[in-house]
């Protein structure tokens, strides 16, 4: 399990182990994908603890490699989220992604090889970075912030933005009654997005439903609190924005809906 995806249900990474596989070791490439995955554990304060590295000759081509991992954390039952009170009147924050995080690249190599593009060229959205580069921005590790808010008792919900980007994970941390109002205006979309969006044609409702659009984490919390969860969050380096609201549930429309996208494709 990610630890984005442990912060989530209120609990605190504890450990991480990886799986690196390849045809055959490249010992330069192993030493630098090891020391990318220690500094993802320090920033998200757990120990990698261990793993293991297998070499299949005749498995993997020439560098190419699978690597994998998990995390297990811990929580008190009291501090479980989401918590059943979410409800109508409650206020919806967004927490600034780093770029397009761990999901989406099927579609991303679509638009690359569509435009004729190597992910040697410079990138149109970030100048004096390649794309390859651009595209790769490492996913942003929310852990300590959300904890310190946790912790406060000023968060009702946290929902990581991955696979479904905000149309299908926010659903996941609600009950059946209410609706999460976005506001697509409330925040820029970052320039990877608006470039994607115009170079695949991908209409605004598709990035919503496949990026995370420049929102990684998606945090739920009462109107008396969300003033003192910002300040704890920007307190711990997030860029906070406030992007909607939580309603009741007419029938069985959506429950989460992203308005205003007009300057999005």
């Amino acid at each position: 399990m990610c630890v984005n995806d442990l912060v989530v249900q209120g609990a605190e990474p504890l450990f991480f182990l990886d799986y690196f596989a390849t045809g055959k070791l490249d010992v330069a490439a192993g030493t630098a994908i090891v020391a990318g995955i220690a500094e993802g554990c320090r920033q998200a304060g757990c120990a990698l603890v261990g793993g293991e590295t297998a070499e299949m000759p005749g498995m993997y081509a020439k560098g190419d490699y699978d690597l994998a991992g998990f995390s297990v954390g811990a929580v008190e039952r009291d501090q479980l989220l989401p918590k059943e009170d979410v409800a109508e009147g409650d206020v919806v924050l967004g927490l600034a992604s780093s770029g397009v995080h761990s999901n989406g690249y099927s579609l991303v190599r679509r638009i690359v090889e569509r435009g004729g593009l190597s992910y040697d060229s410079p990138a149109p959205f970030a100048p004096g970075r390649k794309l390859g580069e651009a595209l790769l921005e490492p996913t942003r590790i929310y852990v300590k912030s959300c904890l310190a808010a946790v912790r406060a008792g000023t968060l009702k919900a946290l929902a990581h933005i991955t696979g479904g980007g905000l149309i299908e994970n926010v659903p996941r941390v609600l009950p059946e009654g209410v609706v999460a109002e976005i506001d697509g205006s409330a925040w820029t979309l970052p320039p990877v997005f608006t470039w994607l969006a115009r170079e695949g044609g991908v209409a605004a409702h598709e990035m919503a439903r496949t990026f995370n659009c420049g929102i990684g984490m998606v945090v739920v919390c009462a109107a008396d609190k969300a003033a003192e969860a910002e300040r704890i969050l920007r307190e711990h380096g997030e860029t906070v924005y406030r992007i909607g609201r939580i309603r009741a549930r007419k029938g069985d429309e959506p429950q989460s809906q992203v308005s205003n996208q007009d300057g999005w494709a």
